[in-house]
């Protein structure tokens, strides 16, 4: 009985014991997104993330053949899905990109070349909670084969030539207010008025 009341309070305590930590966390922190993960909290969340791909999955190699079209079209799928958070050069360096947390990573550096061909398609595939990044996965053997196109495009990044990020660039969504500004342009050059830009 005295040996069940040592374990009830021994829970209790660290029960007790996380709740206060998890307040003085929220208090410091104010859930801010745009503030740094700290080093503690970006070693726990790497480490986290690392237990969490299966092992059959990390140790897989990218079935996808690397060719010039498989490329092209995994940086295609890049530009429209990825680019948005993770700029078309991988940088991470766009405004919702830095507006997450933790922000989107530059995707040309170590931490995450030194991923796995399998870590990295998981994360693709299945996302990473509590962070901007969504799973993709569709269940279908087009949307993998998809996933490994874009483990090719992270592999690649670093050697990014300027061409291909001009041709991405190109293949970037368009914002509602640059689609509006080219209607009117077209408009104004078939003579149906004057762009608003210019009113």
């Amino acid at each position: 009985m005295r040996r069940a009341w040592w374990l009830i309070g021994g829970v209790l305590i660290a029960v007790v014991s996380a709740a206060v930590i998890g307040m003085v966390y929220v208090r410091v922190t104010g859930l801010k997104s745009r503030s740094t993960p700290g080093a503690i909290e970006t070693v726990l969340a790497r480490t986290a993330r690392r237990l969490a791909v299966p092992g059959d999955v990390r140790s897989l190699r990218n079935p996808v053949a690397l060719t010039p079209d498989v490329l092209a079209e995994g940086l295609a799928h890049f530009a429209d899905h990825c680019a948005s958070c993770h700029a078309a050069d991988g940088s991470g360096q766009t405004e919702m990109g830095r507006g997450l947390y933790p922000k989107a990573p530059d995707m040309r550096l170590d931490e995450t070349q030194r991923l796995s061909d399998g870590e990295l398609f998981y994360v693709i595939e299945h996302g990473v909670r509590f962070t901007g990044m969504p799973g993709w996965r569709t269940g279908t053997e087009a949307g993998e084969t998809a996933s490994w196109q874009l483990v090719h495009v992270i592999r690649h990044l670093p050697r990014l030539t300027g061409a291909e990020l001009e041709r991405m660039k190109e293949l970037l969504p368009r914002s509602p207010d640059e689609i509006r500004q080219e209607l009117e342009e077209e408009r104004f050059l078939n003579g149906e008025g004057t762009p608003e830009a210019f009113r």
